[in-house]
């Protein structure tokens, strides 16, 4: 997790205490440093961006660079029964038909 941060240039967030408990802050955009930032780091049209404290207290806007792993399906095929497991498995699904046809009221 040591990846450098990417502030979002062009986006400035602030938070105005005497603001009601309604409000979260204020985020600005500089349009030119914006959408030039936006069109750098977009991804299939969309631009992440996290609002984040500083260790002095001040909000600052970070891009998101998370991603999701994409996994791939391991493609194992599914084992065979023996033929003994494969009449075990069939005269259990049997037995359960019978037990469930004794406990019908007709």
């Amino acid at each position: 997790m040591s990846e450098e941060k990417i502030f979002a240039n062009g986006f400035i967030f602030k938070r105005n205490e005497k603001a009601p408990e309604f409000v979260v802050g204020r985020l600005s955009m500089k349009v030119d440093d914006a959408i030039a930032f936006m069109k750098e780091h977009q991804q299939n049209g969309w631009v992440n961006v996290q609002i984040k404290y500083a260790r002095t207290g001040n909000p600052y806007v970070e891009l998101d660079t998370y991603q999701v792993e994409q996994k791939t399906p391991a493609s194992t095929p599914k084992p065979k029964l023996s033929n003994i497991e494969q009449q075990f498995k069939e005269a259990e699904i049997q037995d359960f038909v019978d037990q469930e046809e004794d406990e019908l009221p007709f």
